[in-house]
């Protein structure tokens, strides 16, 4: 899995009004394209790429400053995705039911050489189907959709309506297949170095992110650190004992015992009690 290029700002003035926008091609030719055409509007402000789905889900779960803030103010961490269909790893359509959880979720519009599959993307909620080439008229007419889409639900980013996003979904890589492992689905995240492993009831998935950035991202969906190798959802923890080399906790029903560290304990009784209360 790819986490090192996570997102490059094309369009800079980052202090005037305009759309966020995604764009997501796995072709240098297509994205070029695919660039050029969104910077060409004067509606667009930023241009974020992804060179396919992976990586834009990547890009969206990512610590981009504005991209978090946006996430903050419960505004769709961007106005727009502008995806290919036809990609390794996850298609177009497989990233637009991604997507279709976000709360709340950007527009969607598909850009691509096949026409066979407009009506599927219709029916995934996109509000427009580009066919390439396109021209800066075809891409125009699709920036307006967009608005009158972001308009009629009232996510506009000049009004945004505070609303919880979904949950997290993390792609994971195994020998040529991406496999979507949702937050809610992690029992406990172990440290790998570099990596982290997340254990769901299924198995175990590594992927590239450290737990302290995990730490950090997840913080408010009620993950907390345990020690300096674990990361655990404080819903799961049915049980906090001491013994003699110190605390551990209890995931579920004895599903898995885990050490907390002497730093860690405190603050994790402080968190159990303030749970527990009223």
């Amino acid at each position: 899995m790819r986490v090192g290029k996570i997102a490059h700002t094309v369009s800079t003035a980052t202090n005037s009004p305009g759309l966020v926008v995604l764009a997501v091609d796995d072709e240098k030719a297509g994205m070029d394209e695919l660039v050029t055409l969104l910077n060409g509007n004067r509606n667009v402000r930023r241009v974020l790429k992804a060179d396919d789905a992976t990586e834009a889900l990547l890009v969206l779960a990512g610590d981009d400053e504005e991209l978090a803030a946006r996430k903050e103010a419960g505004m769709p961490v961007v106005d727009a995705v502008f995806a290919d269909l036809d990609m390794p790893g996850l298609t177009g359509m497989e990233l637009a039911r991604v997507l279709a959880g976000f709360k709340p979720a950007p527009v969607l519009v598909f850009v691509t050489a096949h026409s066979h599959e407009a009506v599927a993307a219709f029916e995934l909620g996109a509000v427009d189907y580009i066919l390439k080439p396109a021209k800066q008229p075809r891409m125009d007419k699709s920036i307006e959709r967009v608005l009158d889409k972001i308009n009629s639900t009232g996510a506009a980013a000049a009004a945004p309506v505070p609303e919880q996003r979904d949950d997290e979904v993390i792609p994971v890589e195994l020998a040529g297949t991406t496999k979507l492992v949702s937050r809610a689905s992690v029992r406990w995240v172990e440290a790998q170095g570099d990596y982290a492993r997340l254990y769901t009831a299924d198995g175990s998935h590594l992927v590239r992110i450290p737990l302290a950035q995990l730490e950090e991202r997840w913080e408010k969906a009620g993950f907390v650190r345990i020690h300096r190798s674990y990361l655990v959802p404080l819903s799961l923890i049915t049980e906090l004992r001491m013994g003699g080399s110190g605390y551990s906790v209890v995931i579920g029903h004895e599903e898995k015992v885990l050490p907390v560290s002497r730093r860690h304990t405190r603050e994790l009784k402080d968190r159990l009690v303030r749970g527990a209360g009223p």
